[in-house]
């Protein structure tokens, strides 16, 4: 019986995730399948620059493990266009970051994907006297923070 995969922290979709090459019916291309971990892989260490050590902290997995999966984004990456193939993100066992925010005025708390902006008002009461969950401040808190914990399943998002 293998291990099973720990899971992967990400901060959100990506904003398209189907791309083919132009010019060639969708019909008679092969497809190629990037995980969402393999995709925040690409985003953290060749966008954004991170080394494999802090982005592997970001994902909540080892160095090992990331040097993994970026090698195999970059192997499907390079497959899809050298051999002109099209590239579906989908998939993987991950867990997206959620903000947490709660409203002074009437005590409701409630959770954003990441990425989707700050709220304006309360989803209850309406009121704009919100502010970020105590425990959700930032990643420096610690044992504070609960990013991260929680059930992954494989395929889920």
């Amino acid at each position: 019986m293998t291990r099973p995969y720990k899971c992967r922290r990400v901060c959100g979709n990506p904003q398209a995730d189907y791309f083919k090459p132009r010019g060639v019916p969708i019909l008679q291309l092969e497809e190629v399948v990037l995980t969402i971990d393999e995709f925040e892989a690409i985003r953290l260490a060749d966008l954004e620059g991170l080394y494999q050590e802090n982005a592997a902290k970001e994902m909540n997995i080892s160095r090992q493990t990331f040097g993994n999966i970026i090698e195999s984004a970059h192997r499907k990456i390079a497959d899809t266009i050298v051999n002109a193939k099209a590239l579906k993100i989908k998939g993987g066992v991950v867990k997206m970051i959620q903000r947490q925010f709660i409203c002074y005025d009437c005590k409701n708390a409630w959770s954003v994907p990441f990425g989707t902006g700050r709220p304006t008002e309360c989803p209850k009461c309406q009121s704009e006297n919100i502010h970020r969950a105590p425990q959700d401040r930032g990643w420096a808190q610690g044992a504070g923070s609960t990013r991260g914990r929680g059930m992954c399943r494989r395929g889920a998002v």
